[in-house]
């Protein structure tokens, strides 16, 4: 009898270290998704009406598939290619903006394909893989994908390729994605807003 009590409460003592051991992992992974995800953990739980639960798990999934993806380097001649397209494509925003919206689009689309990430035609996929690794700035680019797509407004056309220019950078300058990063130096990749103040002035002279 003596025997059988031991063993139950043996059970028992693990099944609450085991309880306890997983909450902390639930808690931890959690606050590492937060973490890793950024603003993307957010819209996740928004888009599942509050239910963190179910947010951690589709994030979870996308570490899980694309998170072993090992993004590639970029040789120099094509990083200066893409930085001179961008720079193109933000001068191009002052007289036609869904046109320069829509280059813009495909050319980041073509970074993150150069990357190692999935290629843009499987946009969610991309986007996807793209949030795993760049969480803090893939908004921007979800944004300019739907204004290439619709008739947006110029302004709202304008603010989503400037969100956007946050993941061409962290994609083309390959250092570690941080939202507080120095952005590229003046004249290579400027914001549309900048070139139109630009091109105002250059006008009126």
């Amino acid at each position: 009898m003596f025997t059988v009590v031991v063993i139950v409460l043996i059970v028992i003592g693990l099944a609450t270290l085991l309880y306890t051991g997983r909450g902390r992992v639930q808690g931890s992974g959690g606050r590492g998704l937060k973490r890793r995800f950024g603003p993307e953990y957010d819209r996740a739980v928004a888009l599942h009406n509050g239910d963190v639960r179910a947010a951690e798990r589709e994030l979870g999934e996308r570490v899980k598939q694309h998170g072993s993806l090992q993004e590639q380097s970029l040789p120099p001649e094509v990083r200066a290619h893409y930085v001179t397209q961008w720079a193109a494509a933000q001068e191009q925003f002052v007289e036609t903006p869904q046109k320069a919206v829509i280059e813009a689009d495909a050319l980041l689309a073509g970074l993150a394909r150069d990357r190692g990430f999935p290629d843009g035609e499987q946009f969610e996929e991309q986007m996807a893989a793209l949030s795993v690794h760049h969480g803090h700035f893939v908004q921007g680019y979800r944004d300019m994908h739907t204004a290439a797509r619709d008739q947006s407004g110029t302004e709202e056309m304008r603010e989503a390729m400037v969100e956007a220019r946050g993941l061409f950078e962290a994609l083309v300058i390959e250092q570690p994605a941080t939202p507080d990063r120095p952005p590229l130096p003046a004249g290579r990749g400027h914001a549309p807003r900048a070139q139109s103040r630009r091109h105002a002035k250059e006008s009126t002279t």
